[in-house]
């Protein structure tokens, strides 16, 4: 549920929703979510209902996964949290959007990796260290700014800025091997050459664009699902069993 647009997968359909952030009210179309925060709780709980409420049987209480900005933290979580109670859920987990990317690229996150997530609205730069967030930094800005204002050379200019200080940051060599495997990039902005051909050369590291790097949280979190069970054992014959969501922040 992000500022740009929401991206919903579904066990065993996959994504099935992938639609502008909006939902409708007397004065028109209302964003519920700017710049990767929830400012309208019950505008996200109608968007859900109206995107998800005949997808799911009548009867279903489904496991939901949300993705979630890193630096957001309790705020954003809780608000997203009580947004999807409009689907009646088991449980509700979040994810870090770093993390859902690092596992739709399959990387390897028993060593340290630097994930750049390019959005519409906001771009973070996060250290993952075994798979927990150990660093991160990000800026309201993101490839739908870009305007005559705005050139993609800010970004790009905003991106190092913040490797800058997550090499400062670290005291160890974490953050330099990270660099010297690669940096992951996803997001849209992932997909302009006129972002990530310089950030190539300011970043002084190899760029691994993330296959389809604008669904790549969605599909991470999706894997992660998959792998989740609960302590009783798995969900065989559960009613929420195949009508399993995951909701995307896209920002």
């Amino acid at each position: 549920m992000g500022s740009a647009r929401t991206r919903v997968w579904l066990a065993g359909k996959g994504t099935v929703v992938d639609v502008p952030t909006v939902t409708f009210g007397g004065a028109g179309a209302i964003h519920p979510v700017q710049r990767g925060t929830i400012i309208d709780t019950p505008g996200c709980s109608r968007m859900l209902r109206r995107l998800l409420g005949n997808r799911l049987p009548r009867f279903t209480r489904p496991v939901v996964i949300v993705t979630t900005p890193v630096l957001d933290g309790v705020a954003y979580r809780a608000r997203a949290r009580a947004a999807v109670e409009v689907l009646r859920p088991r449980s509700v987990l979040t994810v870090p959007s770093a993390r859902g990317i690092a596992l739709a690229a399959d990387a390897d996150m028993s060593r340290p990796l630097v994930v750049v997530d390019i959005g519409a609205h906001l771009t973070e730069v996060v250290l993952l260290c075994d798979g927990a967030v150990t660093d991160a930094h990000r800026t309201a800005l993101g490839t739908s700014d870009i305007d005559e204002a705005t050139t993609p050379e800010q970004i790009v200019e905003a991106v190092v800025t913040m490797l800058t200080a997550v090499r400062r940051h670290d005291r160890t060599s974490r953050t330099a091997g990270a660099l010297r495997r690669g940096i992951l990039v996803a997001g849209g902005g992932a997909l302009r050459p006129e972002i990530t051909y310089p950030l190539t050369a300011r970043a002084k590291a190899p760029l691994r664009i993330v296959p389809s790097p604008h669904t790549a949280a969605v599909r991470g979190a999706a894997k992660f699902l998959q792998a989740v069970r609960p302590p009783s054992g798995p969900w065989r014959g559960c009613p929420c069993a195949g009508q399993v969501p995951v909701v995307q922040q896209v920002r």
